[in-house]
């Protein structure tokens, strides 16, 4: 079964269910899920000519529906830091909600341990000693970690493994 397959299963059943919150989330990632498709197709009608090809190149891979939820969970950490300055208990407790149900279609996050091994394996053996090579480092881990950890949490591991190697005595 596709990951939109289950998505699809899931909605259908937290609307018999009558989970409101859950399915108007799933719902909406459906959605999203139909326009990032439909974006697709729109590329592809130009290079091919059977209707079979089209639809069936334009849809969503797993990871690239992995990749669209990754950035729904984004967009929902950061309304709910918004929420939390503000005070804005009502909006906080939904955003928390639709982020648990967001987080069951992405695969187990790495923790920072995992990601700084991983991080450490890249700098040594490419013997990467600088910041210049920050690039090079995330172009090699976030391969490795793709849809396990967040880019930015990466990011900053990466700044922090240089940094103590730079600053470390010899």
């Amino acid at each position: 079964m596709t990951l939109k397959e289950k998505i699809k299963n899931d909605s259908i059943t937290a609307r018999k269910n009558k989970k409101e919150i859950e399915y108007s989330t799933l719902n909406y990632l459906l959605a999203l899920i139909l326009n990032k498709e439909k974006e697709k197709r729109f590329k592809i009608i130009k290079k091919e000519n059977s209707v079979e090809d089209i639809e069936k190149k334009s849809q969503l891979t797993d990871d690239e529906i992995i990749d669209l939820i990754l950035s729904e969970i984004k967009k929902r950490k950061e309304s709910l830091e918004f929420f939390q300055k503000e005070k804005r208990d009502e909006l906080i407790k939904k955003e928390e909600e639709e982020l648990k149900i967001l987080e069951k279609y992405i695969p187990q996050q790495l923790t920072d341990n995992e990601i700084e091994e991983i991080v450490k394996e890249v700098i040594d053996k490419n013997k990467i000693d600088s910041l210049k090579d920050m690039g090079k480092i995330m172009g090699n881990v976030m391969p490795k970690i793709k849809g396990r950890a967040d880019g930015s949490k990466v990011s900053n591991i990466v700044k922090k493994i240089i940094l103590e190697k730079i600053n470390k005595p010899e």
